[in-house]
């Protein structure tokens, strides 16, 4: 089958988002599929407001067209919500062409975080905009549930797995700083909410591994923190490894692969029992979820590496692109999906 996966999300960018359509795409060749991905790339872009490390697209309607027309898609996936995914979105519905959408941030909060524009408003905004698609594939149980409580319709499960060949338990590099050392790993903005790790008293140091627009402000006002910029999946296993605790101060995730990529390398995760880890983590010993974080902290020091690790070994991005392409709505008949085995 051909798919087309359209996302206003991508290199450089460094974020869940990126590493999820790359991975599916990985996966979805190796079943024999041809995907092809429409990205900021292949357009005039512009910063995005407060957050200029996103590139929007300028008037991408109808090279977006041209694109579709030539790939001549038998699926269309739109994974985001931008420029492109709009231009997609357009086209499909004038040609009444199925598509599905994926809901992989909680976008609204993130909007309110950063400009105060109303959580009403861009719901709104996101139900127009998912409305027509034949499925919504939501990470989690909790986000589906969420999702329908807001009035979508036709939410699916699409899962999100590691990749457990580079996420696995290197040598231990301490780089000179004082144990127990708690880590943080992902964008660095303020719906993160990682001055709520930062402001912890804590024993020992804490390690600070990503960029994004928060990055000056925080370096100054946490001079003793750690703060390590982007690192490659090789240098992050090394970096997971050596740590005490992965922490996870965000309450406006949808799923958070850093909590798998964190556990793949032993190391347990102290984090708010909130959407995103309640799904990932659950009851399991691998991580202590508590509305108090610093005593989460101090919970995560006792647990074990090894059930850390064991609880992320249960999830594949072979068995997550298989729901991926279930839930894909082809225009041929349905006998062009190959199911995954």
């Amino acid at each position: 089958m051909r798919i087309l996966i359209v996302t206003d999300a991508w290199e450089p960018q460094v974020n869940g988002v990126v590493r999820t359509i790359k991975s599916t795409r990985r996966e979805l060749e190796k079943m024999g599929h041809t995907v092809d991905i429409l990205t900021p790339l292949e357009f005039k872009t512009v910063p995005c407001p407060t957050y200029p490390d996103i590139r929007l697209s300028i008037l991408p309607k109808s090279n977006v067209i041209n694109r579709i027309e030539k790939f001549k898609p038998d699926a269309i996936h739109i994974a985001t919500e931008g420029p492109l995914g709009l231009a997609a979105r357009s086209w499909a519905v004038r040609n009444d062409f199925p598509f599905t959408t994926a809901y992989h941030t909680r976008f609204p909060e993130y909007v309110h975080a950063r400009l105060r524009v109303p959580l009403s408003w861009t719901y709104q905004y996101l139900k127009w905009f998912h409305g027509p698609a034949k499925a919504i594939m939501a990470p989690t149980h909790v986000v589906k549930h969420d999702l329908e409580q807001a009035g979508f319709k036709n939410i699916v499960l699409w899962s999100r797995g590691v990749e457990l060949d580079i996420f696995t338990p290197r040598k231990v590099q301490r780089l000179g700083t004082r144990p127990p050392i708690f880590l943080y790993v992902g964008r660095v903005a303020v719906e993160k909410n990682i001055e709520a790790f930062l402001e912890l008293d804590l024993p020992g140091s804490k390690w600070v591994a990503g960029e994004g627009p928060a990055l000056p402000s925080l370096r100054a006002k946490y001079p003793k923190a750690n703060f390590m910029g982007v690192l490659n999946q090789n240098e992050l296993a090394e970096v997971y490894s050596s740590a005490d605790v992965f922490v996870f101060p965000s309450k406006t995730d949808t799923f958070g692969l850093v909590l798998l990529e964190a556990m793949a390398c032993g190391l347990p995760v102290a984090a708010y029992p909130v959407t995103g880890p309640l799904d990932v983590i659950g009851d399991a010993p691998a991580g202590a979820l508590n509305h108090d974080l610093r005593q989460a902290c101090l919970d995560a020091l006792n647990l074990k590496r090894e059930d850390a690790l064991a609880h992320a070994q249960k999830f594949s991005w072979a068995v997550a692109t298989g729901e991926f392409l279930n839930h894909l709505h082809p225009k041929q008949p349905a006998d062009v999906v190959q199911q995954a085995a």
